[in-house]
Formats: structure tokens, C-alpha cells, sequence
């Protein structure tokens, strides 16, 4: 980065940098997948693990039906399950917030989910 010289800690330069922390990066790579299943542009085998409560009769009068969420699959695994795509996408897509999720483009999308999860990610440092 401009003005750092080889000997200065390295601990601020992602943030100057404006790259996410690890955790954060693998959300953002999973929120554009899901959002790109939700505009037909991400492979079909993808899109399949996906299940939207307004597609389930059970929960259609639900007050959560009335949003866009996944609905979160039962595991019987914690160490494995909880890692697919279809839950860790759902769980992940379920936390964010209607401003995002409603982007118009791919472009709009990435860039409001990114600035949350950098607000997330050095908010706390």
C-alpha cells in the first residue's frame, strides 16, 4: 500500500486494501451464488438444493412466508451437513437484509452485500 514501508505491521492493510476476512469472503461467494439461482443464471444442479418458504405448503401462513427466504434443511450431521450448499446458502441468504437481497442487477448486488460484510468484518477492530 502507498506509505508503508517493508517493516510495518501488516494487520491494517486488508482493511485499507478493502479486501473482506476470510469468513466474510466465503459468504459473499455464497450470497452471489444463491442470488444468481434466484435469477436463472447459476446451474441447474445448484438451483435444486434451494427451497423457498413460499413454495411450502406447510408455512405459507406464516408471516415468514410472506419474505424471500430459504428454508433451512434438517441435518442429521453437524459436521457435515451444516456445510452444504443448500444449508450454509440458505442460512446465509436468510441474514441479510431485504436492501440487498432486492438488488436490480448482479453488479448492484455485490457491491451492497460486500459493503455490509466489510462493515461486519472491521467493525468490531
Amino acid at each position: 500500500m502507498k506509505g508503508s514501508s517493508k517493516y510495518d505491521h501488516v494487520t491494517s492493510l486488508p482493511q485499507g486494501l478493502h479486501w473482506l476476512r476470510v469468513p466474510q469472503c466465503i459468504k459473499y461467494r455464497l450470497a452471489v451464488l444463491i442470488f444468481c439461482c434466484c435469477n436463472n443464471t447459476a446451474p441447474e444442479y445448484l438451483a435444486r438444493d434451494l427451497h423457498w418458504v413460499t413454495d411450502d405448503n406447510s408455512q405459507r401462513r406464516l408471516r415468514s412466508a410472506l419474505t424471500d427466504q430459504l428454508m433451512l434443511p434438517r441435518t442429521r450431521l453437524l459436521t457435515v451437513g451444516d456445510h452444504t450448499f443448500g444449508v450454509a446458502g440458505a442460512h446465509i441468504w436468510n441474514e441479510l437484509p431485504s436492501s440487498v437481497i432486492l438488488a436490480p442487477t448482479l453488479a448492484v448486488f455485490k457491491r451492497n452485500l460486500k459493503t455490509r460484510l466489510f462493515r461486519q468484518s472491521y467493525s468490531s477492530h
